[in-house]
């Protein structure tokens, strides 16, 4: 045997969207109801082991037999799965050295990330059988107890033996489908390096970051008291039945003159803005605090902590589609409140005692402070410390290398600020930070946020150009001058949009900056410096909406569907770019995989170390380059803490 390939169905009370794979598995009723399985892409055999069939011996030591590859769609399901099966504790799993994911071999050529999805691109014979979302809900989840059946909170199969047969039925097509996208892929295998790194996270995952569950537990209790205070505060004011409710409190606001449609986040801070009476505004600021979410986190850590206060699986590898960056799942340390107040430490620590009352007195808005502290219920082992470290400016760095800008070069070998830099060279005189011509700073980071992917106005805008002070007359000259002083950049942009619209046109492969651009088999692929290809479904020429030439492309869009997407030079310069920060990022995450990575957010990794493990130690070995970088100025910023946060 060289190859397993399995699928399971399983019964567990736990909610796994809600909790995640570890806590699912981690429940006293899991088990494993039905093993499939195909040797060496043989026929599918199923043990229904809910009936007591048992699994063969040589199967149960395939499962640790390092030599022996075991196959699985969104394979960290059958291996956390497994690994309880075989009677191993909470942070004990089945080294995942051997296991091997055709959802993330199917991510690689940017195909979707459900086994269904897959074989309905690839138009596969065989396709997952319909009927199973059915099915899982009868046999998988608890059912409610009436009196037709009994009273009962779970079915067996003995309950509906022809829906069991369905059952197994499905079960075994998922294996098939599984080969079936194997067999189709084939010709596209997954570089050795992306299984590597595949490894790599899954130990990342099972791992797991650290809980201060006591932290935890009071932040919701103090929320909940918070809310109920901000609710009686408004009822005595308003005279309202519900102030949370938005329907009543809009017509509230409609009797006292003040029209609105929403009452989202950033219109009522406008409302605030706008009225001169006091106590509106203090209504208004209220209300505002009762419609904070950051309970929810908390919510969330409280889900996904298993029994030794570890979350696991909060990392989706090549979860962003075509640039196979990580994505977050559950907690999404991707998506968390910043932290501003300097008195963290203190204030974090009248919450972890409870302390309300103090908290009322010394903070206005009590919300907003439980927001700041979301971050800080992530803490070390006992006795062991963070240090969180992050690339610094890594895209501005990397676009910059590879369009050969060389003043932006020059400034990153110098450790310049690159938002003065940009702001000296726009405008033709020095700018420093906080010293002369510092104000032009601002117009200099919010070019270099905006515009580095041929944003324009509109890009600006959307980064918040008008609420930082420029006027609306200001932002083309800005765009203008900004492309001026970045020629080869913008010339990095054109060369590519017309080395990809060659490739498709003539299905020949084209070359620019380094880049590689091929057609194969209705795939267009981008091999990047490192050697690994970007994806694309399908491509064909199309028409924009300006009536020019684009390229068009299927996957998934905004609306979470897959359809047809449009792009063009500067888009795919994005993906390129973010697709080799993120290979960057990996080759670091291995020089650094003897020092317990808990997490890797955006740029940035958190590490759970030894007391004497020094930052400057970490940021020598984040300064590194891979051999394909040559030239390419590195830099990282990193700060050692006892609880999570930004510093």
């Amino acid at each position: 045997m060289k190859r397993l390939s399995i699928d399971l169905e399983t019964y567990s009370s736990i909610n796994i969207n809600k909790c995640g794979v570890y806590k699912y598995c981690e429940s006293e009723d899991f088990e494993i109801l039905l093993f499939a399985y195909s040797i060496d892409g043989g026929s599918v055999h199923i043990v229904d082991l809910a009936r007591g069939e048992e699994l063969p011996v040589e199967v149960i030591d395939a499962l640790t037999d390092p030599e022996i590859q075991k196959w699985a769609f969104n394979a960290a399901f059958e291996r956390i799965a497994l690994s309880k099966f075989l009677g191993m504790n909470t942070g004990e799993y089945l080294n995942p050295k051997s296991w091997y994911c055709s959802m993330v071999w199917s991510a690689t050529l940017s195909l979707p990330l459900s086994l269904a999805g897959v074989g309905a691109v690839l138009g596969l014979d065989k396709q997952k059988l319909t009927e199973g979302r059915e099915l899982i809900r009868y046999f998988c989840v608890p059912c409610n107890p009436t009196k037709v059946n009994g009273g009962r909170t779970r079915n067996f199969p003995m309950h509906d033996m022809v829906k069991w047969e369905q059952f197994k039925s499905y079960n075994k097509r998922d294996v098939e489908v599984e080969l079936s996208i194997q067999e189709k892929l084939a010709m596209f295998p997954a570089p050795e390096q992306v299984w590597h790194e595949y490894h790599q996270d899954q130990l990342v995952n099972d791992e797991g970051i650290g809980i201060d569950m006591e932290f935890v537990k009071e932040a919701i209790h103090i929320d909940e008291v918070t809310k109920a205070d901000l609710i009686h505060h408004l009822k005595e004011i308003t005279g309202l039945e519900n102030p949370n409710s938005v329907m009543q409190f809009r017509k509230w606001l409609y009797d006292r003159g003040v029209e609105t449609d929403s009452l989202g986040k950033k219109v009522v801070e406008e409302l605030i803005k706008d009225t001169a009476d006091e106590s509106l505004k203090r209504v208004l600021q209220l209300r505002q605090q009762l419609a904070k979410s950051s309970v929810k986190k908390y919510q969330a850590m409280e889900n996904y902590a298993c029994t030794d206060n570890r979350a696991r699986g909060l990392f989706q590898f090549m979860g962003a589609s075509r640039t196979g960056r990580f994505a977050g799942r559950g907690i999404q340390l991707q998506n968390l409140p910043q932290n501003h107040m300097p008195d963290l430490a203190e204030t974090r620590a009248l919450v972890k005692s409870g302390n309300y009352e103090a908290l009322d007195l010394l903070h206005d808005n009590v919300p907003n402070v439980l927001s700041e502290l979301i971050r800080t219920a992530f803490i070390p082992r006992t006795g062991k410390k963070f240090i969180v470290a992050d690339f610094s400016a890594i895209e501005a760095r990397v676009i910059a290398w590879l369009a050969g800008e060389e003043w932006r070069q020059e400034v990153f070998a110098k450790d310049g600020d690159i938002y003065c830099a940009s702001a000296s060279q726009m405008f033709g005189v020095p700018v420093e930070k906080h010293g002369v011509n510092g104000h032009l700073r601002q117009k200099g980071k919010i070019a270099e946020l905006a515009l580095g992917y041929g944003g324009s106005v509109g890009a600006l805008t959307a980064m918040g150009a008008l609420e930082m002070g420029l006027k609306e007359e200001e932002l083309q000259p800005l765009v203008n001058t900004w492309r001026e002083t970045n020629p080869n950049i913008i010339q990095l942009w054109w060369d590519v949009d017309k080395a990809v619209k060659d490739c498709v046109k003539m299905h020949e492969t084209t070359k620019t900056h380094g880049l590689e651009f091929s057609y194969e088999s209705g795939f267009l692929f981008i091999k990047l410096l490192s050697g690994r290809r970007l994806a694309y479904v399908k491509p064909r020429i199309g028409e924009n909406r300006f009536g020019g030439e684009s390229v068009t492309y299927e996957g998934v869009g905004a609306t979470k569907k897959w359809e047809r997407l449009e792009s063009y030079g500067p888009k795919f310069v994005e993906n390129v770019v973010q697709a080799m920060a993120r290979d960057i990022l990996c080759f670091a995450m291995n020089n650094l995989k003897d020092y317990h990575i808990v997490g890797t957010v955006h740029d940035e990794v958190i590490l759970d170390v030894e007391k004497n493990v020094s930052v400057d130690g970490i940021i020598k070995i984040m300064h590194e380059s891979p051999s394909w970088a040559e030239g390419l100025v590195l830099d990282a910023d990193g700060y050692e803490c006892e609880f999570y946060k930004k510093d």
